[in-house]
């Protein structure tokens, strides 16, 4: 196809000019990278979002609206004037990113990171008893029958059977 042959033409050019145009050529022949034609653009953002990649430019008609349908990628550059280089550099987003398609359940390096959260949970009788059943059928179902037996035991040590 006449885009993707005219792109690593382009890309090509630019790699053979650059610093460090061994390692970047590694990184572009690498199993990691690709020129991906898709027939629209529905199907390029579910190419988007199964990747998660570390960096993501969107260079379309309409970038912004197009940037609200990926899910999954550990930073976004929506628009002609925004390359990756700001965000590495000057534009405030994260420097550390999930890498290796690690978008798709990671987020990049923030404060959130070094917080810890605890999940506190409290049934009362009624809803207990409303969701036994099921829980010691999920505890079954996972060959974990002590999860089970530890919510029959309430209704033992209460008297029921």
């Amino acid at each position: 196809m006449k885009l993707a042959d005219d792109v690593e033409i382009a890309l090509d050019s630019r790699v053979k000019k650059t610093k460090h145009s061994a390692r970047i050529s590694t990184a572009l022949n690498g199993i990691q990278s690709a020129i991906v034609i898709v027939k629209n653009l529905e199907d390029g953002l579910a190419v988007v979002n199964a990747y998660g990649a570390e960096h993501l430019e969107i260079q379309t008609n309409d970038a912004v609206n197009v940037a609200k349908s990926v899910r999954n990628a550990g930073a976004v550059f929506i628009g002609p004037y925004t390359p990756v280089s700001l965000g590495d550099y000057s534009a405030g987003s994260n420097h550390v990113l999930p890498t290796g398609g690690c978008a798709c359940h990671s987020s990049g390096l923030s404060v959130q990171t070094f917080l810890r959260g605890i999940h506190f949970v409290e049934y009362n009788e009624k809803a207990f008893t409303e969701i036994a059943e099921n829980v010691i059928t999920l505890a079954n179902s996972e060959d974990l029958p002590a999860h089970g037996e530890a919510m029959s035991a309430r209704f033992l040590a209460k008297g029921d059977s």
